[in-house]
């Protein structure tokens, strides 16, 4: 009887967790990746003609946005963390212009301009993360200044914008991985393979590698803690000041590495540069699932969370409206449904 109890219990616990709902993180990835293949499909089902059908157009919705990628998921983390970042579009026009200027007149190779733009990022971040974790200031205000020491940065380096021109950077940022048995038949019926930027290869390990680091790593559980509660997550022993700041940190890295990636894709330098990146960026984060409130968030989702708003600017455009502000208008209506969304879910957390 007590064994025939002990099965029964275990049967009845498994039964339970089998009809657990999606957590929150769960719940809104679905709903992001659902949004996207949506989307798509749409895309595919009514603007064939205008090259969604094309395996390279999906290929491009990385190449365009590999950059913002990588600078999404820095603002997850920090996000995550309850915190937020948006010095990050300055700090990539800086890398932009810096390395630009560097490659051009004072020798720099690609090793040296990208362990210029990881120090920018780094600089950020520490000195960012160091007021926001220690000093205890607005991470807003903070990072405002931020963005206003970066533009201001820029323009005393070069006020227009300048091309690279140096020989050996431009031949690696122009080549491509050819994917192969994958691309499209041309009007002549010829085959022409698909192609991917390095930059993008670099973009989904990044993802991956955060992914590990958030839901493998203590450091990983200690942010989704910090962001949630941060006096919870004081009375389990964690630092919150140490994981606030090195969730700065990461951002900064990460910002530094897609400042270089944006150079990589783009080739130039200016100030006006990435303007508005921090606000794609946190729109991807929050599109793909990741909490205002902090505490909830998953990478993946960013990286739908970009993908989403690069469809939806394509459409947008591919339907052919003269007004330029409609794609904005458009994911600027999906970013308000997602925050409505998360209101929804933190007002029923509250009951």
């Amino acid at each position: 009887m007590i064994k025939m109890n002990k099965t029964l219990s275990a049967e009845g616990v498994s039964v339970r967790r089998g009809r657990q709902p999606l957590s929150d993180s769960s719940f809104l990835l679905t709903i992001t990746i659902s949004m996207f293949i949506a989307i798509y499909a749409l895309a595919i089902a009514f603007l064939g003609d205008k090259g969604f059908s094309k395996i390279q157009m999906f290929f491009n919705l990385f190449n365009e946005n590999a950059a913002l990628i990588v600078i999404a998921c820095g603002l997850t983390i920090v996000m995550i963390s309850g915190s937020i970042d948006i010095s990050v579009g300055g700090v990539t026009a800086l890398i932009c212009t810096a390395c630009t200027v560097c490659l051009n007149n004072h020798g720099f190779n690609f090793y040296t301009a990208l362990i210029l733009a990881l120090a920018i990022g780094l600089a950020f971040g520490i000195i960012q993360g160091f007021l926001v974790a220690y000093m205890e200031m607005q991470p807003f205000i903070v990072t405002l200044a931020g963005m206003f020491m970066g533009r201001g940065l820029v323009a005393l380096i070069e006020v227009n914008q300048i091309q690279v021109r140096n020989e050996a950077f431009e031949k690696l940022s122009g080549s491509r991985i050819i994917v192969p048995f994958l691309g499209d038949y041309n009007k002549k019926g010829v085959f022409i393979p698909s192609k991917l930027e390095y930059g993008v290869v670099v973009a989904i390990l990044i993802v991956i590698v955060c992914y590990l680091l958030l839901k493998k790593t203590r450091l990983g559980r200690s942010f989704y803690a910090v962001g949630g509660n941060a006096q919870s997550a004081l009375m389990m022993g964690i630092n919150v000041r140490k994981t606030r700041f090195l969730a700065h940190v990461l951002c900064g890295l990460l910002a530094g590495i897609g400042g270089f990636l944006y150079l990589f894709h783009t080739r130039s330098g200016s100030v006006q540069q990435a303007t508005g990146l921090e606000m794609d960026a946190i729109a991807a984060s929050i599109i793909g699932g990741t909490l205002l409130t902090g505490g909830v968030g998953n990478v993946i989702g960013t990286l739908f969370g970009v993908l989403t708003s690069g469809i939806v600017l394509l459409v947008v455009t591919a339907i052919g409206s003269q007004d330029p502000w409609w794609p904005q208008i458009t994911r600027a209506a999906m970013l308000c449904f997602f925050i409505v969304l998360q209101s929804i879910i933190c007002s029923r957390k509250k009951k």
